[in-house]
């Protein structure tokens, strides 16, 4: 009877206590509640959520953080979460009090539950507490991810599903961190939030932005993707990450892509301009609906999220009949604009810039004066574009050396291995591949004996000149003793960095014993390069076999600084022969992650048949189609039976094709396949063929040659060696039709090339014969105006030069 009253008097009292704690914090929601360590474990069996910082001895660093502790209280509150400083009493030994290592810690409780524990490093602002709380409790619903196949893991499974938000932010416990944390809190149910700090992910699906400072977020449409081979439309917060931008960004994508109405505009309200957006109303009729449809989702995605578009069936309102588009504003005394616009990019073009766009107009040439204003965001030259975006990057160029005439012998008469970059200051192309060359510099800082350097052949051009240097940028190794290897690669950072590194070992590599050609050829001796070269070749010669030596180490030498070659020459040479069973001379293949090693019988082969023999057996006989091989496979000249691949190649396809080619079934063509996800221009491609992405794997034959034309293999049919005999026998037939025939047409820049012959004369550009496009219009100019012309520019150049001694 007594231990029931006992018990009773304790649950009164733990009653009273948490009533009175939890009405405290009511009542102080935005202060700290202090309380010693029996108060707070006693009332620990709620299964609230509290964030806890136990204290012994306050140090002026802890003051700090307890005054931002109290500041977070308010906030934190508002989610449900109580912030706490229990008070440890001297000699008090708990888990949490007596530890010194524990008053660097702050604790996140459910109940009595540790979910998580904080340094105080970490929670070094208010936003910083509220942001990693925040982040603790939501870990279930919000994913952090840092790599591309993260996300395209999360993409796939969400699509028909619902939609993502991926949100960018600079480092976790910032501001931005903060409000998407708030903003998960309330809307982590109606998306899939994904949340990353590595720039390199936004650079690898595309989503990168050069205004990207703070933070981004990105919304993904991905519920109404239905086809697992598309991707899903994205569209991005042009504002700041705060809690009321996100908010607004998220009811938008809500919002109705795109709504059809009967009613007068004037009478019209929308959630774009109750968020203060206009709202654009795009005027159909009957005859017109389809095309006026596709017109208006063109406009709608590529305005989503700046204004509201509207369809509007136009047959029975009374609107001016010279109107197609009409332009509602969110400010009510604001009159509706009527307007008369042509395209799809007038109407994307008026919202976007505030202002009426003149589009009906022929287009007209750009002069010299307007090349300066050009706004280089918006050509289709990516190298221009390159060098404007990165025009204010500060290069680190102190690791690179700027030659002159003067010391450029010396330089490479005293180095044992120099690398040069000639280049032109002046030249787009040179430019943008200088942020590469540092690149490289960067990554082999402090490896000895490899000195970088530069020269700019705009100021010395008699150095380039001789050094036979006439086109730009060209990399050329020097080394001691030897001749100067030229850089023929594609113009990128990784490329460049892979021919430098195999050139740090003398190709071709003599091997003296059957031990050292063994470890070569198992990936042992340079194992550090077999990153770069996945293949090695060792050539076996009998040591009479002196020509055909001499023709291997000549197309050994070609081949530096793109694979690994060897030779073995000794008087063993036999035992190699018959352990790999080839008859001499022969060459050895070493593909290291196959693990296997193929042979090639070499007789009467001069230097350039080795080098076409080992190009052909590293390509393979079904081989994988990059931006950097496609100009290899083009100079062949042959149609290209291309199977189109979302990621690596499985062992079902790869036999089909396999035994089609070992066969001679596709000796008139290039049998090879594209890998979308390592090549994503592939992409591209396949919807300037089908206008569309169809459903991969797909098989087109692409003829750019002779008649121009792609085939597609049948997309109802299976991909197997009956079905591509079939089908090619129709297409020699004529019986397929093609899907597309490509056009002939000289591919030209959209906009003219810069005058830099103007920029370096003196004198004012004579217009009217530098701008002339045609031959044609220069027969027209009067001999009179071209003398008249010529003696201006002689007595201006005249007065210069009188002016200047």
């Amino acid at each position: 009877m007594m231990s029931s009253r006992l018990n009773i008097w304790i649950y009164s009292i733990s009653f009273i206590l948490i009533c009175v704690f939890y009405k405290s914090i009511a009542i102080n929601k935005n202060t700290l509640m202090e309380l010693s360590l029996q108060e707070y474990f006693s009332i620990l069996q709620t299964g609230k959520t509290s964030l806890v910082y136990f204290s012994q001895d306050v140090s002026l660093d802890i003051t700090v953080f307890l005054e931002e502790l109290r500041k977070a209280a308010g906030p934190l509150h508002n989610y449900g979460i109580a912030v706490v400083k229990v008070n440890c009493a001297k000699g008090e030994v708990s888990r949490y009090c007596g530890k010194e290592n524990n008053l660097t810690k702050a604790y996140l409780f459910r109940g009595n539950l540790l979910l998580r524990e904080f340094p105080t490093d970490a929670l070094f602002d208010v936003n910083a507490i509220i942001a990693n709380a925040l982040f603790a409790l939501l870990f279930n619903e919000i994913k952090y991810i840092t790599s591309v196949e993260d996300f395209e893991n999360i993409e796939n499974a969400m699509k028909g599903k619902t939609n993502i938000a991926l949100i960018y932010v600079r480092a976790i416990g910032t501001p931005e961190h903060r409000a998407v944390m708030e903003t998960a809190f309330v809307h982590g149910t109606a998306y899939q939030f994904v949340l990353t700090t590595e720039t390199a992910l936004l650079e690898g699906i595309g989503a990168a932005n050069s205004d990207m400072l703070s933070g981004s977020f990105f919304f993904f449409h991905c519920k109404l993707v239905l086809d697992l081979t598309q991707k899903c439309q994205k569209t991005l917060l042009e504002q700041p990450l705060t809690v009321l931008n996100i908010h607004r960004f998220l009811k938008l994508m809500d919002a109705p892509l795109l709504t059809e109405i009967t009613e007068d505009p004037e009478k019209v309200s929308t959630i774009h301009l109750q968020l203060g957006l206009p709202l654009v109303f795009i005027l159909s009729q009957q005859t017109t609906y389809e095309a006026d449809k596709k017109i208006a989702e063109i406009v709608a995605w590529r305005l989503l999220g700046k204004a509201g578009i509207t369809l509007l069936d136009s047959s029975d309102l009374n609107i001016p009949a010279h109107a197609n588009v009409i332009i509602k504003r969110p400010k009510a005394e604001i009159p509706i604009d009527y307007l008369v616009l042509h395209d799809a990019n007038s109407i994307i073009s008026l919202v976007e810039n505030n202002t009426p766009v003149q589009n009906n107009e022929a287009a007209k040439e750009y002069e010299d004066s307007e090349m300066e204003t050009l706004n280089l965001d918006i050509q289709d030259d990516q190298v221009v574009e390159t060098v404007y975006r990165d025009r204010k990057r500060n290069l680190p160029s102190e690791l690179i050396i700027e030659l002159t005439e003067e010391t450029f012998n010396s330089i490479i008469m005293n180095t044992s291995s120099s690398i040069i970059l000639f280049y032109a200051n002046w030249e787009a192309v040179s430019l943008a591949f200088l942020q590469s060359y540092v690149d490289v510099a960067v990554k082999l800082k402090g490896i000895s004996n490899m000195l970088f350097t530069s020269i700019n052949c705009g100021d010395w051009s008699n150095v380039c000149t001789k050094q036979n240097v006439t086109e730009y940028p060209i990399v050329k190794i020097f080394k001691e003793g030897e001749k100067p290897i030229i850089y023929t690669g594609m113009l990128g950072a990784d490329y460049l960095l892979k021919f430098i590194r195999l050139n740090r070992i003398s190709c071709p590599v003599k091997i003296v014993t059957i031990e050292e050609a063994e470890k070569y050829l198992n990936g042992e001796l340079y194992k550090e390069l077999t990153s770069y070269s996945s293949v090695s070749i060792l050539a076996i010669f009998s040591s009479n076999m002196t020509e055909e030596k001499e023709n291997f180490i000549e197309a050994g030498n070609s081949l530096k600084g793109f694979i690994i070659t060897g030779f073995y020459s000794e008087d063993d040479a036999l035992i190699l022969s018959k352990k790999y069973a080839v008859t001499l001379p022969a060459l050895l293949l070493a593909r290291h992650k196959e693990e296997k090693i193929d042979s090639i019988l070499l007789s009467n082969s001069d230097a350039k048949d080795i080098v076409q023999i080992i190009k052909s057996t590293m390509s393979g006989i079904f081989p994988e189609i990059t931006v950097e091989n496609l100009p290899v496979y083009l100079k062949l000249k042959k149609p290209l039976l291309i199977l189109f691949k979302d990621g690596n190649l499985n062992h079902k396809d790869e036999k089909e094709m396999l035994t089609l080619v070992k066969q001679k079934h596709l000796e008139t063509l290039i049998p090879c396949w594209l890998n979308l996800k390592t090549t994503p221009v592939g992409r591209g491609i396949l919807k300037a063929y089908f206008k569309h992405l169809p459903p991969l794997p797909v098989l087109v034959l692409v003829d750019l040659h002779s008649r121009g034309q792609v085939t597609s293999f049948p997309l109802d049919q299976t991909i197997n060696k009956k079905n591509i005999l079939l089908w090619l026998q129709r297409l020699e037939g004529g019986l397929e039709s093609p899907l597309k025939t490509l056009s002939d047409e000289e591919w030209k820049p959209p906009l003219p090339a810069y005058n830099f012959l103007s920029r370096m004369d003196a004198t004012v550009p004579y217009r009217e014969i530098a701008h002339f496009p045609t031959e044609n219009k220069i027969e027209c100019a009067k001999a009179s105006d071209l003398q008249q012309h010529n003696k201006g520019r002689s007595e201006d150049k005249s007065a210069i030069r009188k002016k200047a001694t």
